[in-house]
């Protein structure tokens, strides 16, 4: 075994490194009446801007992942805007309840949960519609497609629809085109190999503008408490409500892993990885959902295992200590799902998982 007793292998929450943990376990400071906290949170800040690769603001909200997909419909969304709904996975399709349920009127847009989306025929539905904001997503966790947003959210953006890109499974393990999402979402859970709890964001001007346009019906979801946070040189920063410490710590050590590594290298780590998993799947017989390599993702590979992925995961865990995850929604049972997305997206940690599945089979 790598390391610990178990090797968890989930597309998220990941492993943590050993240091990360260590970070997380220093005793934390007041945020609300300690000075010395403001220079550590502007810091985190710019590494969190570094890693998202943009000049936009970016934000830290505690919460889950699950906070950010929330926060930024609530806050963009007013009510009777058009919204529309790119979707060819779970992630997607949930955007539209989330629309539904702050008032706005969710169109989506559905393509096959093994393929991409066509630019021109989402240009087509942009042309029929008088759409305010669009929602999608970058990496689909449950199948490991990665969707290529870039000629889409050109589109959106010369029509000046403000966009809302779920990044959270892949930002820190693939380029992600945030120079064209007005606001983009990550989480510390996913290739940041930090523990779950916060949700990062980065958010344009013009999402900005749309936020002040929109009647905030609410607050632990709502962006606008955080538009001009102050954060002085020698006074506590005046954040909305008391940040999750701990976590930031953790968050600020996997950052500066991730930022030492430098993103172009792990990006390639990442890719070199995802390939060899999907090798080691095809010899045992296995096939990613998306049957074209260059729409699989870096960070997570679902295989179709067809009605066996619970057994599959129960006698992995039990008999070789190897935690992986299975498919979601109806391909529950269907989908077998390997994470190599921060720490795990290494050659060593897939390699011992494999083995572990080619024993299982055998």
């Amino acid at each position: 075994m790598v390391e610990d007793d178990e090797l968890l292998m989930t597309p998220g929450p990941t492993a943590v490194p050993p240091e990360v943990r260590e970070a997380m376990a220093q005793a934390p400071l007041n945020p609300d009446v300690q000075a010395e906290f403001s220079p550590f949170y502007r810091d985190v800040l710019d590494k969190l801007s570094a890693v998202h690769g943009t000049d936009d603001d970016a934000l830290v909200l505690s919460g889950e992942g699950m906070l950010g997909l929330e926060a930024s419909v609530a806050s963009l969304v007013e009510e009777d805007d058009e919204v529309l709904c790119l979707a060819n996975g779970l992630f997607g399709a949930g955007f539209a309840d989330f629309v539904e349920m702050h008032g706005g009127e969710a169109v989506v847009h559905e393509a096959p949960r093994d393929s991409g989306f066509d630019p021109e025929t989402v240009k087509s539905a942009v042309e029929d519609h008088d759409f305010a904001v669009a929602t999608m997503v970058h990496c689909e966790t449950p199948t490991g497609l990665l969707n290529d947003l870039g000629e889409i959210l050109s589109v959106l953006q010369d029509a000046g629809v403000v966009t809302i890109v779920d990044a959270v499974s892949s930002l820190g393990g693939a380029p992600v085109p945030t120079e064209d999402i007005d606001v983009c979402l990550g989480a510390s859970q996913k290739c940041l190999s930090s523990p779950p709890g916060l949700t990062t964001l980065s958010v344009s001007d013009r999402a900005w503008q749309k936020v002040e346009q929109t009647d905030q019906d609410t607050f632990y979801t709502s962006l606008e408490p955080w538009r001009d946070v102050e954060i002085p040189d020698d006074q506590p920063p005046h954040l909305p409500y008391t940040h999750a410490v701990s976590n930031l710590y953790a968050l600020d050590a996997s950052l500066d892993r991730l930022l030492d590594e430098g993103l172009e290298n792990a990006f390639d780590r990442h890719a070199e990885v995802a390939e060899f998993c999907r090798e080691r799947g095809r010899d045992l017989g296995l096939e990613p959902v998306p049957a074209d390599d260059a729409l699989c993702s870096p960070t997570v590979t679902a295989f179709r295992v067809d009605s066996r992925a619970s057994d599959l995961q129960a006698r992995l865990e039990s008999d070789h200590g190897v935690v992986v995850a299975t498919g979601l929604g109806e391909m529950a049972d269907d989908v077998l799902r390997v994470g190599h997305m921060g720490y795990n997206a290494d050659r060593q940690r897939v390699a011992e998982t494999m083995d572990a599945l080619a024993e299982v089979f055998e």
